[in-house]
């Protein structure tokens, strides 16, 4: 699943190739991928100027003015393409966006569990999925983040996970961070300094500006908004390394589910608690 790094790459590539373009028309390939009745959505969209493109925790959201705003939750494989000219549906194309200059904007999902949508500024806002977003984890303090984990008895990697309490970190970049951090991903915070927890934010924070200087990670399904993949997938350090031995201490890294996720650790070089 594409997480922040991945969507904000997306999102800064979309913005350099759309900004001031205008829709012409859309096609909707998969009408179970527009998540409200696609006539409202289709009649919304058309004719609108995309004023802005952005990122809020997955979501790619393209500002139409104001008060309209198309959301893409990429889920597992969706991805979100800029072309400058016209081109033929793929065999996992969801909804074309035709635009007046004759490019357009493509949504592609495989699995077909992403989800696009027309949205006023009143009703993102009202919507249950964006409202219980947490703090960005780079636009919020290290201090304050740690404060979010404080004495929480949970394990500490479903938290980071918990898009409540910090928006935007999946899987990849949860086990980096934790890796980084010295933290092992069963630790409790309640366990833990908040000296600690400032520390692993600070790690959260070096992963996810690498990973995008990286333009993301490519593991499956990911590309760009141009359709080039990420190079983050070879700066990981333990994720994915199922068998490999720690750079750090030599031992192999063990495997196991935490927080219903497969995650891969150092027993040795994490620690369970201050």
């Amino acid at each position: 699943m594409p997480e922040l790094p991945e969507v904000e790459v997306i999102s800064r590539g979309l913005a350099k190739a759309l900004v001031g373009k205008t829709i012409k028309s859309v096609s909707i390939l998969n009408h179970g991928t527009v998540k409200m009745p696609w006539q409202i959505f289709a009649s919304r969209v058309a004719g609108c100027t995309i004023t802005r493109v952005h990122r809020r925790a997955k979501l790619v959201i393209i500002d139409l003015g104001d008060d309209l705003h198309i959301t893409f939750h990429l889920k597992m494989t969706g991805r979100v393409l800029a072309h400058e000219s016209a081109t033929s549906p793929e065999k996992h194309t969801r909804v074309v966006f035709d635009l007046t200059d004759g490019g357009s904007i493509e949504f592609h999902d495989t699995r077909k569990f992403g989800e696009v949508r027309a949205l006023s500024t009143e009703e993102l806002e009202e919507w249950s999925f964006y409202r219980k977003l947490g703090p960005e984890p780079l636009e919020t303090s290290v201090s304050d983040l740690a404060e979010r984990l404080v004495g929480k008895k949970a394990n500490i990697k479903g938290l980071l996970l918990n898009q409540s309490i910090v928006a935007g970190i999946g899987n990849i970049y949860a086990d980096e961070s934790l890796f980084r951090a010295g933290i092992h991903p069963k630790a409790k915070p309640s366990d833990l300094s908040k000296q600690s927890l400032e520390n692993l934010f600070v790690e959260v924070q070096k992963v996810l500006k690498q990973a995008i200087s990286e333009n993301g990670s490519s593991i499956r399904n990911y590309v760009d908004a141009g359709g080039d993949s990420g190079g983050f997938q070879n700066s990981f350090k333990v994720y994915g390394k199922k068998g490999e031995l720690c750079p750090q201490c030599g031992e192999q890294f063990e495997t196991g589910t935490v927080a219903g996720r497969g995650s891969t650790f150092c027993a040795k070089c994490q620690k369970m608690s201050d």
